[in-house]
This record gives structure tokens, C-alpha cells and sequence, in this order.
């Protein structure tokens, strides 16, 4: 199998690191190419938002597997278009890495992949855009996956406690899920083999506050957490605080069942753990 990925991000990056040796060939697009120093045994391709060139679409035209891993702008999606024959006239696996957060807020109750979405931001509107022109320029084939909070090595409560960024934001019923890179991984893989197309909660078992988190990285390092603070008086950036306006227990049934996902990390605690044990935060 060939793989592209539209955007050699976080999570893409860890696929290839786990993944990569299933394919013959692996490309894929950055925005700035000098950023590349561990994408060595990647062919990397320059993409920035506005149109594919002609060797970026060659190469898609030439793999087997395509993984979208960007962000829609405010005009959409900005590959699809571009896309929408290439990807018709092939028979081809298509991932796309979408977000649990166009569920929007039910106020700490649950919710599957049959929940209808509520987005609440234009941001999401515009992911729900995006799932839509994929899964129609693929006549159905497109597997969606949404995913929870990402966490993993370089990016999680260790990190940010010994860099003395992490905050204890208290909003009373906040819930939510995160998922670890390595699970985001494995769930990208069973999409690639799976047969059909559909739609994937990738999220960990246990929903749970921010600051628990939080405490338990603390409580691994044995140092004090940062102190509360309440949401409503808090300092904090308009995008932050948006993402305290949505509160939701996400499902991952459907992903265990159809998909046969065994998460390496169901918890945060589980996931912490194993940072910890790999030497984050020291």
C-alpha cells in the first residue's frame, strides 16, 4: 500500500512512526517544508492551504490510502474540492481525522456516533462541512474519525506541570474525553482495513474533569498541584475559554465493536502512567 497524509501533523506523525512500515511508500504535505528534520524517510510535499500543485495530486492520485489530518479554513475544507475527481475515479482508503467536538454541549450526558451533532462554534461547523464533502466525494467510503483531547509524548499534564504552564480551571460538571496518539494510531489502522466507510467516536473510556488531570500528573511527581481557580473569574484567551462551553460523555463502543480498537491507554491514568514511566516531566 502507498500512503499520502494532508498534513504531517501531531498525530499523523505518530501513525507513520508506528505504522509506517505497512506501506511500500510514504508522502505526504507540511506547511513549511524546512520543519522536516524527522520526516527523513517521508517524501514531503509543500501545502499550505490554498491549491494542491501538480505533484501533490499525482501522488494522491497514486496512493492507495489518503489521510486528512488539516483543519477546514473559513471557506471549508481546502483539499476536497481540489480532490473530489481524484478521489471518485480511485478506489482508495480515505481517513479523516474530525473532532468529538462537533457534538457540542449536553451538559455532561452521553453521547454515540448516532447523537446528532449540535456544533456550537463556526470552527466546527466548519468540521461537520468537512465530513460531509469527504464522505460525499468518496460515495460513502470515507471513514470519519472524531477525535477527543489529544495527549501523548511531548503534549500532556507532565509536560506542562514541570514547565509551570499547567492551571486548575474549576467548572463545576466539566467533562470530557481525551485519547492518547498511540490509540489515535491504532484507531487510523483498523479504519485503513476496515472494508466500509462510517463514523468513529476515538475517545478513552473515562470522561472527567480538567482538573483531575491535572492532580493525578501532580500526584505522579510528587509535587503540589497548581492552585483552583474558577472558570467565570479566570484569565483566559477566547479560545480557551471556548472550550469549557461543552460539556459531553463520549462514547467509544462503536469503535471497539466495528473496529476491534483495544485501547493501550482507556484512561488518562493509565495513559500517565506510562509517560511518566518513559520519563516525561522529569
Amino acid at each position: 500500500m502507498r500512503l499520502f497524509i494532508l498534513g504531517i501533523g501531531y498525530s499523523a506523525r505518530h501513525f507513520v512512526c508506528r505504522f509506517g512500515g505497512a506501506f511500500s511508500h510514504v508522502a505526504g504535505t507540511v506547511r513549511d517544508p524546512g520543519q522536516r528534520d524527522d520526516l527523513t524517510d517521508i517524501e514531503v510535499q509543500a501545502f499550505s492551504g490554498s491549491d494542491l500543485d501538480r505533484t501533490t495530486v499525482e501522488r494522491i492520485s497514486d496512493a492507495d490510502v489518503l489521510l486528512i489530518s488539516i483543519p477546514p479554513g473559513s471557506s471549508g475544507d481546502p483539499a476536497v474540492t481540489g480532490l473530489a475527481d481524484v478521489v471518485a475515479a480511485g478506489r482508495r482508503n480515505v481517513v479523516y481525522l474530525s473532532t468529538i467536538g462537533v457534538y457540542g454541549d449536553h451538559c455532561g450526558g452521553w453521547v454515540d456516533e448516532s447523537t446528532p451533532p449540535q456544533a456550537m462554534f463556526e470552527r466546527t461547523r466548519m468540521r461537520l462541512a468537512a465530513e460531509q464533502a469527504w464522505t460525499d466525494a468518496t460515495g460513502g467510503a470515507a471513514a470519519i474519525l472524531r477525535l477527543a483531547g489529544i495527549y501523548g509524548p511531548g503534549r500532556n499534564a507532565l509536560v506542562t506541570l514541570r514547565a509551570g504552564t499547567a492551571r486548575r480551571i474549576i467548572k463545576p460538571g466539566q467533562v470530557f474525553n481525551r485519547i492518547h496518539v498511540d490509540d489515535i494510531a491504532s484507531a487510523i489502522m483498523a479504519a485503513v482495513r476496515h472494508p466500509n466507510g462510517g463514523t468513529w467516536n476515538v475517545c478513552d473510556d473515562e470522561p472527567a474533569p480538567p482538573q483531575d488531570v491535572i492532580a493525578y500528573a501532580a500526584q505522579l511527581m510528587g509535587v503540589a498541584p497548581p492552585p483552583e481557580e474558577a472558570f467565570a473569574t479566570a484569565e483566559m484567551s477566547a479560545m480557551a475559554r471556548s472550550f469549557y462551553a461543552s460539556s459531553a460523555r463520549v462514547s467509544n463502543a462503536k469503535l471497539k465493536r466495528e473496529l476491534g480498537v483495544t485501547l493501550a491507554h482507556p484512561t488518562y491514568r493509565h495513559g500517565l502512567d506510562a509517560l511518566w514511566r518513559a520519563g516525561e516531566g522529569r
